[in-house]
């Protein structure tokens, strides 16, 4: 970012009315100086390499090149942290994770019409994202081709046979992981590497508004040898699954007659600002589970998660992992995790798994 402080943005978009509205918004910070506009991703491409600005908005749909094709390019000749807006459609929610695979930062949920947009919260949301983004860790990047994929969970599985199946541990843990900013990309470093004979049922807590959750389930079931799903109230909460708060609803648990678990989910008030929320799913645990606890707390900005492993720690039997600075594009949530004194572990984002798989076999 340039010295005086000053968030340089360039917006790209193919309506002459959302690049009015988005400009006026963002101009009204002191801090950021929208530099640019664009109506398509060729523009787009030109002005990212003339006027190197700190931040890119940049719409999904467009003609001639559109966002993802765009973003591609810029990823490759000219990096910069880059905010997407997508249209919460199918295709849409699809599209938005194909880049947050790419290399976008963050995605914002585009209003579906122009008597839709609630201009305060846009215009907070998006202030928000825009300073987030321009401290991004960009150095770290992952490799999620089927290959390299394939290649871990090799070594995982090495790990699995050695620590949980040698010791014949088959007790039934429960994981839970909470993320946000950067966490549907981390998610694939993660996830797709348990073993399906797992006895161990995973829950989920993706910061994301509704619509987008359920594509995020079906992603990562593609890559996994696991099933990963998108939560639904009162079903069982089976080993060998991984379930996905859907976006808008708070995830927990629900003890059943047969001391088994199922899914309980509400709209109960945000907690920090978010539903569904980290703390709110490690609380839920704490009250009904006393032991053979593992919690995950990844890449995220803010510090959702934070009064959650302090319930955890004290009113259970859990092992807490935080992931490392180093590997987290956002590590507001891991380090007011850190914080709080009850984390275990500080990880890699590429040895999750591993430390998850060796307290499986204590």
């Amino acid at each position: 970012m340039n010295s005086n402080n000053n968030i340089k943005v360039l917006i790209v978009d193919d309506s002459a009315f959302m690049r009015k509205i988005l400009t006026d918004m963002l101009n009204s910070n002191e801090r950021i100086t929208v530099t640019g506009t664009a109506k398509n991703g060729l523009e787009a491409i030109k002005l990212v390499k003339l006027l190197k600005p700190d931040v890119v908005t940049m719409d999904v749909e467009m003609p001639t090149l559109n966002g993802i094709e765009a973003l591609a390019e810029i990823m490759k000749s000219t990096p910069i942290p880059v905010i997407m807006l997508s249209s919460l459609t199918g295709d849409g929610a699809e599209s938005t994770l194909k880049c947050l695979d790419i290399g976008a930062v963050d995605f914002i949920q585009k209003p579906s019409s122009i008597f839709k947009i609630n201009v305060d919260d846009l215009k907070n949301e998006l202030i928000n994202k825009i300073n987030i983004a321009v401290s991004v860790n960009s150095t770290f990047k992952t490799k999620n081709t089927k290959l390299e994929i394939n290649r871990k969970k090799d070594v995982v599985k090495k790990t699995y046979n050695n620590v949980v199946k040698n010791n014949n541990n088959d007790t039934h843990y429960y994981v839970l992981i909470g993320t946000s900013t950067g966490g549907p990309k981390a998610l694939q470093q993660v996830i797709p590497l348990i073993p399906n004979d797992i006895k161990t049922s995973i829950l989920i807590v993706q910061h994301m508004p509704a619509g987008f959750t359920k594509s995020l389930a079906t992603r990562l079931n593609k890559i996994s040898d696991i099933t990963v799903k998108e939560a639904e109230h009162s079903e069982r909460i089976l080993p060998g699954y991984a379930y996905i708060a859907p976006g808008n609803y708070h995830l927990g648990v629900k003890k059943m007659a047969n001391n088994q678990f199922c899914i309980n989910l509400s709209q109960d008030e945000l907690v920090s600002g978010h539903r569904p929320s980290v703390t709110k799913l490690f609380k839920s645990i704490a009250d009904n589970i006393d032991k053979n606890i593992i919690a995950v707390v990844m890449t995220g900005m803010g510090a959702d998660g934070s009064d959650g492993v302090k319930e955890l720690k004290n009113n259970t039997n859990c092992y807490i992992i935080a992931q490392d600075e180093k590997t987290s594009v956002v590590h507001g949530m891991p380090k007011s995790a850190i914080n709080t004194g009850t984390v275990d572990d500080i990880v890699p984002l590429d040895e999750i798994t591993n430390y998850i798989l060796k307290k499986l076999g204590v």
